[in-house]
């Protein structure tokens, strides 16, 4: 079941780096916010069905939650709409890495101090060096790009 759920994960983060290259290309002419809305509103349309076919929780619930959980919600919005304000400016790759990189540390942070009732990990040598390397991956794929955007200028 793991080897599924690691499958699904990986066809998550295809299609959420295809999403964001066609949300960044799509904002430059309908705009980041109506874009980031479009997403929005149409993972509510599908959401909705989905609920009312296969749900098996309590929509209501979501009354109930303490507040701060609420903010899960706010925290994606925002995730997604600096997302497409960036791949116009950065590209795709990097745009993924930087989220992976910006993941990653606070993955490393919230396990550590085992927030929001997690699993508590505490930081090792070989985590640090873990992010160490993604955030020199980001600096190199980062340069690239600038590098390329240059001769594409130039000519």
């Amino acid at each position: 079941m793991s080897s599924f759920i690691i499958l699904f994960t990986l066809i998550g983060g295809i299609t959420l780096s295809a999403q964001s290259s066609i949300n960044g290309t799509f904002s430059r002419k309908a705009g980041t916010i109506e874009t980031t809305f479009l997403t929005f509103l149409t993972g509510t349309m599908f959401l909705s069905i989905f609920i009312l076919f296969f749900g098996s929780g309590n929509v209501l619930a979501l009354l109930e939650a303490p507040k701060w959980q609420l903010s899960a919600a706010f925290l994606g919005t925002m995730y997604l709409l600096l997302t497409v304000m960036a791949v116009p400016r950065i590209g795709v790759i990097a745009t993924s890495i930087a989220g992976i990189a910006g993941q990653l540390v606070i993955g490393v942070i919230i396990d550590h101090f085992g927030w929001f009732n997690s699993l508590v990990i505490e930081i090792d040598i070989k985590r640090a060096f873990a992010l160490l390397f993604m955030i020199i991956s980001l600096y190199f794929i980062y340069i690239g790009n600038k590098r390329s955007r240059e001769v594409i200028d130039e000519q």
